[in-house]
């Protein structure tokens, strides 16, 4: 069978990086399926109004080529976000292409504020859809037809997906290998592009891991040490407020003042990251891992990470463990 064919239009004002992202996992992915010899690969077309260079947000070049094709089936019509998408209405010349496209697809893709040209189209009426953050309230306010999910990495409504912005694309982008060629393929090539094992769709578009960079109190610093160093330590406030030779009340002021949320929701969120790691990485239990990564019982654990991910600990293993 021929490889899966995708097409993203490029435009003045294109985001590189909706674009490079998903090219980068489609490809990667299409390469490791072929010498397998496990399944048919992906060819990935940029197109734009004519061929030839296109100049991005940046200033980046991106090159194109063809120009917007106006027959032939289509696996998946993949819309990058970028300057010019907001404002996009449905007599836009390229929203009119866009619809006709559309009815070639298999699959409809959008990546960061390629969601407006979707919406323009007609094609997230009455659909659940995402975009950056930033934009989900004017896209919410530009097409009530929409019901907008500001806080999405990405969701699927049948043949229709929509991500959150910029390096969202890339998470998109490893669920539709996922969708196509399985769990195993989607890890290595996240493995291969040194990127996390893909978050859930559904998981917030600011969770992650701990960057939060160390504080310049010293005392701040000192306890960020102390809950990094030991997860499974006795990190309750009186205790870290103790250890850095501050009141208690005086400790959870300076301490959320410097790193922007309270002592004990910092220690959950370190907790979990290092649960997520054990679950990605080692054959472990999950009362193991909430054990060595500080929570008190799996229970406990199992909270946190629905706050956290939006998943179960079980789940998320299940989803993205490295076998």
């Amino acid at each position: 069978m021929p490889a899966h064919e995708v097409l993203i239009p490029l435009f003045d004002g294109v985001q590189p990086l909706d674009v490079a992202g998903p090219h980068e996992v489609l490809t990667g992915a299409g390469r490791l399926v072929e010498r397998r010899g496990t399944g048919d690969g992906y060819r990935v077309s940029l197109v734009a109004e004519r061929p030839g260079p296109v100049r991005g947000h940046s200033g980046m070049q991106l090159v194109a080529d063809a120009a917007l094709p106006e027959s032939g089936a289509i696996g998946t019509l993949l819309v990058p976000g970028g300057e010019g998408t907001v404002g996009l209405t449905a007599d836009d010349p390229f929203v009119r292409w866009l619809r006709r496209a559309a009815d070639r697809a298999e699959r409809v893709v959008s990546v960061c504020t390629g969601s407006f040209a979707l919406a323009a189209a007609g094609l997230l009426d009455g659909l659940c859809a995402t975009t950056h953050w930033h934009y989900a309230g004017e896209l919410a306010r530009a097409h009530p037809a929409v019901d907008v999910r500001p806080d999405a990495i990405y969701l699927r409504q049948g043949r229709v997906w929509t991500s959150a912005g910029v390096t969202a694309g890339i998470d998109l982008a490893l669920a539709l290998v996922e969708a196509d060629h399985g769990a195993e393929v989607a890890q290595l090539v996240a493995r291969h592009l040194v990127v996390f094992l893909r978050r859930p769709g559904g998981q917030s578009q600011f969770a992650g891991p701990v960057w939060t960079p160390p504080a310049r109190r010293p005392a701040v610093r000192e306890a960020q040490d102390l809950i990094h160093a030991d997860p499974t330590a006795d990190l309750r406030v009186g205790v870290l407020a103790s250890r850095v030779g501050m009141s208690e009340r005086h400790f959870s002021r300076e301490f959320t003042r410097a790193i922007g949320c309270p002592p004990g929701d910092y220690v959950e969120r370190v907790r979990v990251e290092v649960a997520r790691r054990l679950l990605e990485t080692e054959p472990v239990l999950v009362t193991v891992a909430a054990a060595r990564a500080g929570f008190g019982s799996a229970e406990t654990m199992r909270r946190a990470f629905l706050r956290r991910l939006g998943v179960p600990p079980d789940h998320y293993r299940r989803r993205f463990a490295v076998r």
